[in-house]
């Protein structure tokens, strides 16, 4: 849980300062409506995203599943952009953050007060610094971070509760506030509920609570595809979570609202992103606030931690193999330096400004809540259940109206994550283009009649038909045969299996072929399913060379047409130009020329 709350429970550093920046006097009531959502929409969501994902896959991985083919890869490479919005900017949004508190420091304030983007970028760095090293056992500061900073964020809290009672006549003057801007309470409740979506930013943690669930513990009970225990576990971390982040969010909300003179939440002012330290420092003196921004400056910085580790897993999980990442981004240090150097420029962009990046934070985390709660209705319905499609379907309309308001109202948000979506998507293609020619194939199994098929003609050259099927009759093989004997001089006493493959989906790009061997009549047949015709036909023939110890011979008939077009269809349908592509898949498998199966074209 205190993994999961790095990120969730840092949130309090400045979220009741934007909390009471945007909705004011509302505040208290905004929060509460957010705390509503959060108990009553996004905590139903990822205890059913828990359940169809134990394994930390996410709501991204139920969308791959529920939307297959190529639709299902833009959609996750549209997702993954998002996905580097919320993370990017956790880690540049709690770097400035802990500048501020640095910064706002009665002792150090007059030295630093105009070095904030300094400051932060050296933050920045740092994590980076970090993870350059290592991390792995970093990762236990975790519960000692959110231990201390909670407990001293409830004696911020308690003080400031204690505050309003000693002095009642805050509580009236924030009363006085709301009616004289409000009017009636109905009108109050519309109006925050229209707020709300500026307030989302206390909504974030839910996805990596999810993606955590591999170190929860489970029962011996669990097996590998139903692990209940660990689910029910879960379950509990993100209740107690959300209950306890939901507390300090409403009592926070109320003490900073009724304490803090609405002008110090302004630009420049003393609690502008850092509302509770102001507070504790106010009310609990210079030595306790130093203790209060230290341990708030340590838990930021590690979310940024938390969330450079949430990229690094990211990434390889989905991209590379897509085919739609280099091979070196499996290694996490090149990583490292990409995601610091995309973090400097977005400081740089937002001149380390926490207010100015809640759009972009909040856009990011609202975008992973609407997805996930439109796969949890997907696989409702899937699953014929009425009332829990109706349920999650309001609550998926929730977040998309939060959403799109909050796009409207902070657009640098989208614009951060269309250029992370932009760039994803055509470093993708190009890698995918690029690699497009590697084997792609994991490995090759061949059922008893297959490996039949090899070995009677182990002794002699294997000669292999590549062939599309069509009615697969005898009549068809027969044809076939008979014009590649012609076409190649190959003499009648030489055996020829025939090669045929099937496209699955070609949208996907590393797979393990699962090789059949069937007859019809006098001939024999290889078959298989693939993403990719000719990389499939080159694992194949190397599969044979390597039971045979001799290079098979593969023949293909002559295509005619546009080449482009042939690029084209070979990219996007797995087929095209396969003969040229094969060839060019095994120069590049097999360097030795005298190893390498010969590719035979006539016709």
């Amino acid at each position: 849980m205190c993994l999961t709350g790095v990120d969730y429970f840092s949130t309090l550093g400045y979220q009741p300062g934007i909390a009471a920046l945007a909705a004011g006097a509302l505040s208290p009531l905004a929060t509460l409506i957010l705390v509503l959502v959060t108990l009553f929409g996004a905590l139903p969501i990822y205890r059913r995203v828990a359940a169809l994902s134990p394994h930390g896959e996410g709501s991204i991985a139920m969308l791959e599943h529920l939307l297959p083919w190529w639709q299902g890869k833009l959609f996750v490479l549209c997702l993954l952009g998002f996905v580097a919005t919320d993370f990017i900017i956790t880690i540049t949004l709690s770097a400035a953050d802990a500048t501020a508190h640095i910064i706002e420091n009665p002792f150090v304030h007059n030295l630093l007060q105009f070095q904030a983007v300094p400051i932060t970028l050296i933050l920045v760095s740092l994590l980076g610094a970090v993870f350059l090293k290592g991390f792995q056992e970093a990762i236990g500061i975790a519960v000692f971070l959110v231990g201390i900073y909670l407990f001293l964020n409830l004696i911020v809290i308690g003080v400031g509760i204690a505050q309003i009672v000693n002095h009642p006549e805050t509580l009236s003057n924030w009363q006085t506030s709301l009616l004289e801007y409000h009017g009636n309470p109905l009108l109050m409740v519309g109006i925050a509920l229209l707020l709300f979506p500026k307030l989302a930013l206390g909504l974030s943690g839910f996805e990596t609570g999810v993606a955590v669930m591999p170190l929860v513990k489970g029962k011996n009970t669990d097996t590998e595809k139903h692990p209940q225990q660990r689910i029910f576990n879960t379950h509990k971390l993100l209740a107690t979570a959300a209950i306890i982040m939901s507390f300090f969010l409403l009592t926070s909300s109320v003490v900073t609202t009724v304490l803090i003179k609405a002008e110090e939440f302004q630009s420049g002012g003393k609690a502008n992103g850092r509302a509770l330290a102001y507070l504790a420092h106010t009310y609990l003196g210079e030595f306790f606030g130093t203790i209060y921004d230290l341990s708030t400056i340590a838990i930021l910085w590690f979310a940024g931690a938390s969330a450079m580790a949430g990229l690094l897993n990211i990434v390889p999980r989905y991209l590379p193999r897509y085919g739609m990442a280099p091979t070196w981004t499996l290694a996490t240090r090149p990583l490292v330096l990409v995601y610091t150097a995309i973090a400097f420029i977005i400081t740089l962009i937002f001149q380390a400004n926490v207010e100015a990046q809640g759009g972009a934070y909040a856009t990011g985390v609202l975008v992973l809540m609407s997805s996930a709660a439109f796969a949890v209705t997907l696989s409702s319905r899937s699953a014929r259940s009425f009332k829990a499609t109706l349920a999650f379907s309001i609550i998926t309309l929730v977040f998309i109206y939060t959403t799109i308001t909050n796009i409207i109202e902070r657009p640098e948000g989208i614009r951060i994550a269309a250029f992370f979506i932009g760039a994803i998507i055509i470093t993708s293609l190009v890698s995918r283009v690029w690699r497009s020619t590697e084997l792609r194939v994991d490995g090759v199994t061949l059922d008893k009649t297959a490996s039949g098929f090899i070995q009677q003609d182990s002794e002699t050259v294997i000669r292999v038909i590549a062939n599309r099927r069509n009615l697969g009759d005898e009549l068809e093989y027969s044809l076939k045969e008979k014009q590649v004997r012609e076409d190649h001089h190959i003499p009648a006493t030489d055996a020829l299996i025939f090669l045929e493959i099937q496209v699955a989906d070609p949208s996907e790009f590393t797979e393990k072929l699962y090789v059949t061997g069937v007859t019809v009549g006098n001939y024999r047949i290889l078959r298989t399913n693939s993403a990719a015709v000719p990389n499939a036909i080159a694992a194949i023939l190397l599969c044979i060379r390597e039971q045979t110890g001799k290079p098979p011979h593969a023949y293909f008939g002559w295509v005619e047409g546009n080449p482009i077009q042939y690029l084209m269809r070979f990219m996007l349908f797995g087929e095209g130009d396969i003969a040229v592509v094969t060839r060019e898949v095994l120069r590049k498998a097999e360097r030795n020329p005298e190893w390498r199966p010969a590719i035979h074209v006539g016709g």
